[in-house]
């Protein structure tokens, strides 16, 4: 059974009365503490969740493997968003989180996998803000779940080399057929996270009431 000591990770209790939880998953190459500040931004108050990634990709922490740059290993990926999860429902007994109040948010890699999280596993989380990512089960079609009330944010780059506009458009017409309110902000530049972007993240967050 997997418990919250099976993920390296930080957390830190909410400040504010009745906040949510935001759950923050890391790009490549960085570790626990990366996206604390941008979970600090955009949701004031509210506990942190952030674990890291298991995958030693040459020395550099990630979620899932990968075959070569912009290949997943589909398979790893959906075993490996399946342990996460299951950490996910063991922190939030240990910390005693209300499970409908999680939200995901991540970049690249991890944008990745928490999009994995709302395709398959449909209701661990309440929401998403996710950065940088895109289909995470690339060439195959992702169950016809219900994400019904589920709001996600995804923030992008038209000129991104590594998760394609394309992808990322896969990405929110897949969450949108399900049912997911999906609003896209789309950047003029690469693989990264602009300010602007995070501020149209910030203001979403607040008008979604999590």
């Amino acid at each position: 059974m997997t418990t919250t000591q099976d993920f390296v990770h930080v957390f830190e209790s909410a400040t504010a009365l009745d906040a949510p939880t935001l759950l923050l998953l890391h790009g490549t190459g960085a570790d626990e503490h990366d996206l604390l500040p941008l979970g600090r931004a955009l949701a004031p108050g509210a506990a942190l969740l952030s674990p890291r990634g298991k995958v030693d990709e040459n020395g550099m922490n990630r979620w899932f493997r990968r075959l070569r740059e912009g290949v997943f290993d589909v398979d790893d990926l959906i075993a490996r968003t399946a342990e996460l999860a299951a950490f996910v429902e063991a922190a939030t007994a240990t910390y005693d989180l209300d499970p409908k109040r999680i939200v995901v948010s991540g970049f690249s890699n991890g944008a990745n996998t928490g999009a994995g999280l709302l395709l398959l596993h449909p209701g661990l989380v309440a929401g998403a803000a996710l950065f940088a990512g895109g289909a995470p089960l690339q060439g195959r079609e992702p169950a016809p779940v219900d994400l019904s009330g589920t709001r996600v944010f995804l923030g992008n780059g038209v000129a991104d080399p590594i998760t394609t506009i394309d992808q990322a458009r896969l990405l929110a017409a897949q969450l949108g057929e399900r049912g997911a309110k999906v609003r896209t902000e789309e950047h003029p530049g690469g693989h990264q996270l602009p300010p602007q972007t995070v501020a149209r993240a910030q203001e979403w967050f607040e008008r979604s009431d999590f």
